[in-house]
C-alpha cells in the first residue's frame, strides 16, 4: 500500500466540514504530538464488503456462546476514549471533541460489547447516507473487537449497506475478509453509496 500523504485541506473541526471531507473520501488523523489534525486520501483503501465478512470457527463459537451484550450508541464517548487509550494514538482530544459533536448530530455511531456491565470491546465510525467509515476499534478481552465488527456488519446489512470503509489494511482486517481497492475504485463505490436511497 502506498504511504499516506497529507492533502491540503485546511484544519477545521466543525461537523459540517467533517461531513464534507468524508463525502470526498478523506479521513482525519492527529499528528504525533496532537498539535495538528491532517486529512488523508490514500492511494489504496481497505474496504469490508459485508457479504464477505469472515466468521472463523473460533469467532463463531464465541458468538454462539453469547456470553456478552451488544448495544449501539449507548457509550460512544467511552468507546472512543478506549480506542485512544494506547501508547501511540492518532486520536487526539480535539478529535474526540469533534467526533462527539458528530455523534450528537447523528453522524457518528458506536457499537459496544459489554460483559456483566463492563465495556470489553467496541468500534466507532461515521455514517453518511449509505456509507460507513469505521474509524477505530478496541478490545479488553479476547475476540471482543471481532464481536463488535460482527455486530456492526449485522446492523449495516439490516440498514441496507453493502460495505464499510476500513481506511488502512492490516493483517487483522485481511483475516476478516477486508479487501484493498484503488482510490479510483473506492471513489466509485463511495459515490454509489452516497446516492443510494
Amino acid at each position: 500500500m502506498s504511504p499516506l500523504t497529507p492533502k491540503p485541506i485546511p484544519l477545521e473541526l466543525s461537523p459540517a466540514y467533517f461531513i464534507f471531507a468524508y463525502r470526498k473520501g478523506y479521513f482525519p488523523m492527529s499528528n504525533e504530538d496532537h498539535t495538528k489534525i491532517e486529512w488523508y486520501l490514500p492511494d489504496d483503501r481497505a474496504v469490508m464488503f459485508l457479504d464477505k465478512f469472515h466468521v472463523s470457527r473460533s469467532l463463531g463459537r464465541v458468538i454462539k456462546k453469547r456470553d456478552f451484550e451488544i448495544s449501539f450508541n449507548h457509550q460512544f464517548l467511552q468507546v472512543m476514549k478506549a480506542c485512544a487509550n494506547r501508547p501511540e494514538t492518532w486520536i487526539s482530544p480535539d478529535l474526540i471533541d469533534a467526533f462527539q459533536g458528530l455523534f450528537e448530530l447523528g453522524y457518528a455511531e458506536s457499537v459496544e460489547v459489554t460483559r456483566r456491565g463492563v465495556l470489553v470491546g467496541g468500534v466507532y465510525g461515521v455514517r453518511v447516507e449509505k456509507a460507513f467509515f469505521a474509524e477505530s476499534m478496541f478490545h479488553r478481552e479476547s475476540n471482543m473487537s471481532k464481536v463488535a465488527l460482527w455486530a456492526l456488519v449485522t446492523k449495516l446489512k439490516q440498514d441496507g449497506f453493502t460495505f464499510f470503509d476500513c481506511q488502512m489494511m492490516s493483517e487483522h482486517l485481511k483475516s476478516l475478509g477486508a479487501e484493498t481497492l484503488t482510490n479510483t475504485q473506492f471513489q466509485s463505490l463511495l459515490a454509489s453509496a452516497l446516492s443510494a436511497r
